[in-house]
């Protein structure tokens, strides 16, 4: 209504306000960023290392009793070692990835975005390159970018394409920047070997989608921040944020419309 002066988000995505209404509007707005880098580069990790060596289904064979003798080549998967890693949106939690993927003796990171980001590359070593040869010469593609009309649908049939068969795609920023039905075919007809969302459009996503049927697609509810302690510190941000609105005063954390 009319009385609205200040919506906080208990969020650091924004993509599900209306912000041309509420810059019309003059209403301001509260965030949490910075304060889920942590868990949600953990949990990207996670997710990787879950898909690329088969976790789930892995786990799913000891309880159906797929767990027989020993095979040389059952439930093998691709390791992050001697690696490239292509990173898409190389911002606070595309760094906090790198940094912890780094360890795992990945040969070389690639990123893309809106530009170079030579500062924040240098500790990684990482290179700027166009979207196509991300995609073409990374054995995993994480992407870490904001929801934009740049990146929405960026990851298409185009895309999956480009990609190597034994590369391994994980998606922990906003579903709709991935074209479903494109990676629905590529995971479908071999065109990857595997993927890891933990985003998706819509969400929740309905039991009875295509993806779900698939058993080298790993989707997770949109938990990249579910620690108790990431989630306690956001509700206090957003708290101080909302309070501070409506005072007047500076927000701990405004977005800048």
């Amino acid at each position: 209504g009319p009385d609205l002066k200040v919506i906080s988000t208990l969020s650091v995505g924004f993509d599900h306000l209306a912000l041309d209404e509420i810059k019309k509007r003059g209403i301001r707005v509260g965030y949490t960023p910075d304060v889920l880098t942590d868990a949600t580069a953990e949990l990207s990790v996670a997710l990787l290392l879950s898909a690329c060596r088969r976790l789930p289904e892995a786990a799913e064979q000891v309880k159906s009793g797929g767990w027989t003798t020993w095979k040389p080549l059952w439930m093998c998967g691709y390791g992050l070692s001697d690696s490239t890693v292509g990173i898409i949106g190389l911002g606070r939690i595309g760094q906090a990835v790198a940094r912890r993927l780094k360890p795992f003796g990945v040969r070389k990171f690639l990123y893309t975005g809106s530009g170079p980001k030579p500062e924040s590359a240098a500790e990684f070593g990482a290179e700027f390159v166009p979207l196509t040869r991300l995609a073409e010469e990374s054995d995993f593609v994480v992407v870490t970018c904001a929801l934009t009309p740049a990146t929405q649908g960026m990851c298409n049939k185009d895309f999956f394409g480009r990609m190597k068969k034994t590369s391994v795609f994980v998606n922990t920023s906003r579903g709709a920047v991935v074209n479903q039905e494109d990676l629905y075919n590529a995971l479908a007809h071999g065109q990857i070997a595997a993927a890891g969302l933990d985003v998706t459009t819509p969400e929740p996503l309905p039991t009875d989608h295509p993806l779900l049927s698939l058993k080298n697609c790993v989707i997770l509810p949109h938990i990249g921040s579910a620690t108790y302690a990431t989630r306690s510190t956001m509700a206090v941000l957003a708290a101080n944020n909302l309070l501070a609105g409506l005072r007047g005063e500076p927000m701990p954390h405004e977005l800048k419309l």
